[in-house]
């Protein structure tokens, strides 16, 4: 088995017996930040949830930090989760409580039971996105630049290898935009995360140039430039 975080050998991904992506050949390397490119409807989010084991693989090999996504099963998902962070475009932070809270409830989720350990692990990962000191806040509290860095602290709870994003800034303005980027790459850099994220905003890419991966007409291209886009 490779030693790469992500990696697909002639992987086809299917939803309802459909073939949405064929022959799909990837790598993805520690400490990697990765682009996933594509219009809507090529099979970004196939691909994604391929690899966070909510799309069974069928055909052809795949790993994901460690785990063999063919030999998946109900039982096996959440430890390949505890090992990989997922970013959302739309937060889905839980509204009803506050930024401690809603990390507390993704801890006991993934495990944990010790509560000074979870109130460490809370506060060592808001340090890092800059909110040591907005634990106490509900989400409605927060701009969307904030909720979105408690996205990114939610998804490093478990030390992930892997943190896949999903239009992290698409329903950011650029300024804050730029934030979470720099945030991102940082996190990559510092911790040795690799990171696939999805996006449409070619600005964003441009600012922050890094490898992009492909969805187009069924297939997926490596190494896309800018001027195929």
């Amino acid at each position: 088995m490779s030693q790469a975080i992500i990696e697909l050998k002639g992987v086809n991904i299917y939803q309802s017996n459909a073939l949405i992506l064929g022959d799909v050949n990837i790598s993805v390397d520690k400490a990697e930040f990765v682009y996933l490119v594509g219009k809507t409807g090529t099979g970004k989010s196939s691909l994604l949830r391929t690899l966070y084991g909510d799309l069974q693989l069928t055909e052809g090999e795949g790993w994901v930090v460690g785990y063999n996504l063919k030999e998946l099963d109900w039982k096996k998902v959440p430890f390949l989760r505890r090992n990989l962070g997922v970013v959302f475009q739309d937060f889905q932070l839980l509204t009803d409580r506050n930024v401690n809270e809603n990390l507390k409830f993704v801890l006991k989720a993934t495990g944990w039971k010790d509560e000074k350990l979870m109130d460490e692990k809370i506060s060592d990962v808001l340090d890092k996105v800059g909110l040591k000191t907005k634990g106490f806040k509900m989400p409605f509290e927060m701009s969307g630049g904030e909720q979105q860095r408690v996205d990114i602290a939610r998804a490093l709870l478990n030390s992930p290898r892997l943190i896949l994003a999903d239009e992290p800034t698409g329903n950011l303005d650029p300024e804050t935009s730029d934030e979470i980027m720099q945030l991102l790459f940082q996190i990559s850099k510092d911790y040795g995360t690799a990171i696939v994220m999805a996006t449409h905003d070619y600005m964003v890419i441009r600012k922050f140039p890094a490898r992009m991966i492909k969805t187009e007409r069924g297939k997926v291209w490596d190494n896309a430039t800018i001027a195929t886009l």
